[in-house]
């Protein structure tokens, strides 16, 4: 068994970080796409990044379905129902940073049809879009790893701002192209593990579900483990 353990452990232990985040009205607003799809060529990714995941870290109790703000509000407040479907359908976990992000979005509002017409629908008063954007702070918990074993039990632990950061955060706004634990995994050997927390679609789960599903998958490997 010392021997297992020992083949478990990795050569970096791994850090844990956690966050808390400001929102801020940026002076920005909308009346148009026309004004819509200027702004979302030029505001900070940080801005971007707000309106695409506010709700799950506002609403990380209930089940995500996480609303595209640009998809609502051309849907509600201009009435433009195809172009808000198209919005609305962008999967946001194909991506792997803002930018690309951004250039999706941009790129299907550039090819509406009214873009290219003299008349635009205007936002009525009182519901422009309003641009925000969301400022991270990041800081080291107490909790640093070694073993699988180790692991888990943190992620018992952890708060959800600290999940939402290893998972979300550091593979959009850090553009690491994978979330930190499965970087971790990979990094110690467990490449059928990293692949398993890589493939789960993080967007469709509440953080505390999603909580559950990887401390199922490490209980897994560790069972697993234990038989050989």
């Amino acid at each position: 068994m010392a021997q297992e353990t020992k083949q478990l452990r990795a050569s970096e232990p791994f850090q844990f970080f956690t966050q808390v985040h400001l929102r801020e009205l940026t002076g920005l607003k909308a009346r148009n796409i026309k004004e819509l799809f200027y702004h979302i060529k030029t505001v900070p990714g940080s801005v971007i990044y707000h309106h695409t995941h506010h709700f799950l870290q506002q609403h990380q109790f209930l089940t995500p379905e996480p609303p595209n703000d640009f998809a609502y509000w051309v849907t509600e407040a201009l009435n433009e129902v195809k172009l808000g479907e198209r919005l609305a359908s962008i999967n946001i976990c194909d991506f792997t940073s803002i930018r690309a992000i951004r250039d999706e979005i941009a790129g299907i509002i550039e090819k509406h049809p009214s873009l290219s017409k003299g008349y635009l629908k205007e936002a009525n008063e009182g519901e422009e879009f309003h641009f925000m954007k969301s400022i991270s702070f990041v800081f080291p918990t107490p909790y640093a790893v070694s073993t699988l074993e180790e692991f888990k039990e943190v992620l018992k632990k952890i708060s959800i701002h600290s999940l939402y950061f290893h998972i979300f955060e550091a593979r959009l706004r850090l553009e690491r192209g994978t979330n930190d634990f499965s970087n971790w995994f990979e990094s110690m050997g467990e490449d059928e593990l990293a692949r398993k927390v890589l493939k789960l679609d993080p967007y469709t789960y509440t953080m505390e579900k999603l909580r559950e599903k990887l401390i199922r998958l490490i209980e897994d490997r560790l069972k697993n483990v234990s038989k050989t």
